[in-house]
């Protein structure tokens, strides 16, 4: 009976020692599983923070859009475009609205003696100019935001247009 007896002895002996060796096998494995998903969370927070932000610049854009055209077509004489300072002038019947783009944003001032406002900022390019047509003239205004990710999977680009009224 002893050998019989020593042989189990053994057998439970060799097997928890390939439990204690698995067990660290599967806290290894576990802890490789762990940093993975910590490195997809915090990978999906900042897509998540990069969305934020495109639809905040792209929801501003749309905003400042609109209200350049409502600009437009509130002037009462034709709009003249400063090409030494990137500066649209649109006369208006209170005062002369104006347009600017420079240092990576878009300005505007509200009158000739208020303060420049940056309306929108990240801002990478930004083209105003006028087409002229047979009985009116249009603006053009084309917009480029910057973006984070390099090269960019979307450019975002706007074209606002907008006819000013004849006096």
């Amino acid at each position: 009976m002893k050998p019989h007896h020593s042989s189990r002895s053994s057998r439970r002996q060799r097997c928890c020692g390939i439990s204690l060796i698995e067990c660290l096998v599967y806290i290894g494995a576990m802890a490789i599983v762990f940093g993975m998903g910590t490195a997809a969370f915090y990978q999906c927070m900042q897509n998540s923070a990069a969305l934020r932000r495109n639809t905040t610049d792209i929801s501003q854009a749309l905003v400042i859009g609109e209200l350049w055209r409502a600009d437009l077509r509130s002037a009462q004489q034709p709009p003249r475009f400063d090409a030494n300072e990137q500066t649209l002038h649109i006369p208006t019947t209170n005062a002369e609205v104006a347009y600017k783009f420079s240092e990576g944003q878009v300005f505007r001032r509200p009158t000739a003696n208020a303060a420049w406002t940056a309306v929108l900022p990240r801002v990478q390019q930004s083209t105003m100019t006028a087409e002229k047509h047979s009985q009116f003239t249009a603006w053009r205004w084309e917009l480029e935001l910057k973006t984070k990710r390099q090269p960019a999977i979307v450019r975002p680009l706007f074209t606002f247009t907008a006819a000013a009224t004849q006096p």
